[in-house]
């Protein structure tokens, strides 16, 4: 049994701290699916809608908590750091996650877990299933849980892994995270990732055998209608017929599609999903290297969410020279996890992001052309 409970708790630790590592670093991520479960369980529970709607308002803070402590989690049990303890919190959060990929499957109501990030996405079902095979060796760790000894790595491990945690994520959404698994990522062309896969569609048919009287599934289009009757057909593989990026698209204030426009040349984006809040000094100094760089050939574009009459006075406010565009709010937050934020193309690639709190002076922005 000891040795049982040991590899238990080694496998659960190694899936607790890369589960809790892919988040951590992108918590905004984590906090957008957060939100998203709190306004499903606002509309789905009216009695209790005002705490989900405060929690979902909370939902970047709780992802930070709740993400860094799965990865702390995961190394206080690899560590052996009071595991008779630790192992409560554990359980708990998974009943929560089991919880959570059973609603998401049996009333399809949120289709992404989120259980790694943006890293890896699964299917509720598949979810769900992931998260019952982890409850079952939880438990064995659990019902050993009064045998474990704790290990003399285990304090200094697990207080640096708060604090790598807790650095890591505030790292991520005071600036930008630091690995990018969104097909946003500096190194990744947008056009080619909007173009269709090539992936031939793999079909699975049911024909009915008139023979027999019998349902059979079949990878093959049965072409013998005095034996076979078509029912229905599913694609297997419909996932992987997706192209990466369904939904970027840009738009001007008469409504015309300029998306392609992007992709022409040198381009540097201002994004703004929101316009209220934003530190004045960074918006200034965001709005001088734009400047800056326009006049070197790099043509700078605004893509914003915010309705065209509210962006016009802010663009007035501020004296942009720019063009701003509408692009979906859902695109904006996934190109960049921080507002206002800028990337830099160069015929649809990206080259470069930054945040508000990092921008970089016109010759760093020229100098990454040039080293091309």
């Amino acid at each position: 049994m000891k040795i049982i409970a040991n590899i238990a708790r080694i496998l659960v630790g190694i899936e607790f701290i890369f589960s809790g590592f892919v988040k951590v670093v992108d918590p905004y991520g984590t906090g957008l699916k957060l939100q998203e479960y709190f306004e499903v369980f606002a509309g789905d529970v009216p009695a209790l809608s005002q705490l989900f709607e405060f929690l979902a308002s909370q939902s970047q803070t709780l992802s930070l908590v709740f993400c860094a402590s799965e990865l702390i989690l995961g190394v206080a049990l690899l560590f052996n750091f009071k595991v008779s303890k630790v192992i409560w919190i554990v359980l708990g959060l998974m009943v929560f996650f089991t919880f959570l990929t059973f609603y998401s499957a049996f009333f399809n109501k949120v289709t992404d877990c989120g259980c790694f990030g943006d890293f890896l996405k699964l299917k509720p079902w598949d979810s769900f299933t992931k998260d019952i095979i982890s409850l079952f060796v939880i438990l064995i760790i659990f019902a050993y849980r009064k045998n474990f000894k704790d290990s003399s790595l285990g304090t200094p491990m697990t207080l640096i892994a708060t604090i790598l945690a807790f650095g890591i994520g505030i790292y991520g959404l005071t600036y930008l995270p630091i690995l990018d698994f969104l097909p946003y990522a500096a190194g990744k062309s947008i056009p080619d990732q909007m173009k269709p896969t090539g992936v031939k569609p793999e079909l699975n048919y049911k024909f009915l055998d008139k023979s027999k009287n019998e349902e059979i599934e079949s990878a093959e289009y049965l072409m013998d209608t005095l034996k076979y009757k078509y029912l229905s057909s599913e694609i297997l593989n419909e996932e992987l017929l997706r192209s990466k990026i369904t939904d970027f698209a840009i738009t001007d204030t008469a409504g015309n599609d300029l998306t392609t426009t992007a992709f022409e040349g040198k381009k540097l984006l201002l994004i703004f999903k929101y316009i209220d809040g934003i530190d004045e000094n960074e918006l200034s100094r965001m709005i001088t290297t734009s400047k800056k760089v326009s006049k070197k050939g790099i043509e700078p574009m605004i893509l914003t969410s915010v309705v065209f009459q509210d962006f016009e006075k802010f663009h007035k406010k501020h004296k942009l020279s720019f063009p701003y565009f509408a692009t979906d709010e859902k695109v904006l937050k996934t190109m960049a996890r921080t507002n206002p934020c800028l990337i830099l193309l160069e015929n649809g690639v990206v080259i470069k992001k930054w945040s508000i709190n990092n921008i970089p002076s016109s010759e760093k922005v020229l100098d990454l052309l040039t080293k091309k």
